[in-house]
């Protein structure tokens, strides 16, 4: 009989770090006692200070370099007082306030690119035309957020909840917008993007991060929930119990695109909310609770729970259901 998941220590791919900034070089080191791990993509929020962005910095691009989540701003230009380096367990910052304030608290997501874990970044030059952009996952792609790097643009996401004619923007909080004919010519394969012709993706002689994710059973879970309305909220599996959540409404309103960890809300529920669409600080509202084999929200906001409205969502574990020994994980 097959293992229930291969990735027995999700924090070999994946962590959530929390860090007081110090105004001056900062080596961060993940703390938890598993699996060191390397990152190559590390995003930075501060939590309790309003008007800071978000800081996307990834191993295609290059350290002292970001793109940040909440606007459409081009790839930043590299100053050494960004994040400075991807340790072999931790990042290095420099002194900048946005990532490392003095006395200000930040929360840290850090993901390892691998094709076991499900996640792949790639780096093109578009061509104003139909065009096939090879990647490493060796599976079809659940989600791809497309960023473009030398110009002003939206943060175009193509889900498989969505299609290849729809999309989101992570930096906005439409619902699915279901016009972009252009974006793509088919549906991600397990070796391809099949970009179209839409400046978003694909300008000619434009340059583009795009960064793609699957699910990994007992560790990763992409896909979508119907909302119930009720503080008795809608349940979603995933085959773990989570270490961060990110919910996106598609249909029936605009909302902002939440995200829960289980740093920042150590114990249930977890209602410690940050939206990747803003700059605006930590606060608590709608509350979910973080289970062994998934997630339970409760509260009735159209956040993440609003009456029969669809959600994506996509979850990283914190331990598997079921680890390849068959041995179960425990409840928060």
């Amino acid at each position: 009989m097959a293992a229930y998941t291969t990735i027995d220590d999700p924090s070999a791919y994946f962590k959530v770090q929390l860090y007081t900034g110090n105004g001056s070089t900062q080596a961060i080191t993940f703390d938890d006692t598993d699996t060191n791990m390397q990152p190559d993509f590390v995003w930075l929020k501060n939590r309790n200070s309003s008007g800071h962005d978000h800081f996307l910095f990834n191993s295609v691009d290059g350290v002292q370099k970001f793109l940040s989540s909440n606007d459409t701003g081009a790839l930043s230009s590299a100053d050494s007082s960004y994040l400075t380096a991807f340790g072999s367990d931790g990042f290095t910052l420099g002194s900048s306030d946005g990532m490392n304030e003095n006395s200000i608290t930040f929360v840290s997501w850090n993901w390892k690119e691998s094709a076991t874990a499900g996640f792949d970044m790639v780096g093109y030059t578009g061509t104003g035309s139909s065009a096939d952009v090879s990647h490493s996952l060796s599976a079809v792609p659940e989600i791809i957020f497309t960023k473009r790097k030398e110009d002003t643009q939206d943060w175009f996401v193509f889900t498989t909840g969505t299609g290849a004619t729809d999309a989101l923007f992570l930096n906005k909080t439409d619902a699915e917008d279901t016009s972009q004919s252009n974006a793509y010519d088919a549906l991600p394969t397990s070796s391809v993007i099949n970009y179209g012709n839409d400046n978003a993706c694909n300008g000619s002689s434009e340059t583009y991060t795009a960064f793609l994710w699957r699910s990994v059973q007992g560790y990763s879970k992409m896909g979508t929930y119907v909302g119930n309305g009720s503080t008795n909220g809608t349940y979603v599996h995933c085959g773990f119990r989570p270490a961060w959540v990110m919910c996106k409404v598609t249909s029936g309103t605009t909302n902002d695109w939440t995200i829960l960890d289980n740093k920042r809300d150590p114990f249930n529920p977890c209602e410690a909310r940050l939206y990747a669409n803003t700059a605006g600080n930590e606060s608590d509202a709608d509350r979910a609770d973080f289970l062994a084999n998934g997630f339970k929200h409760r509260g009735d906001g159209n956040d993440m729970n609003g009456s029969g409205h669809t959600y994506f969502y996509m979850a990283f574990a914190e331990s598997p259901f079921v680890n390849s020994n068959g041995v179960p994980n425990n409840a928060r």
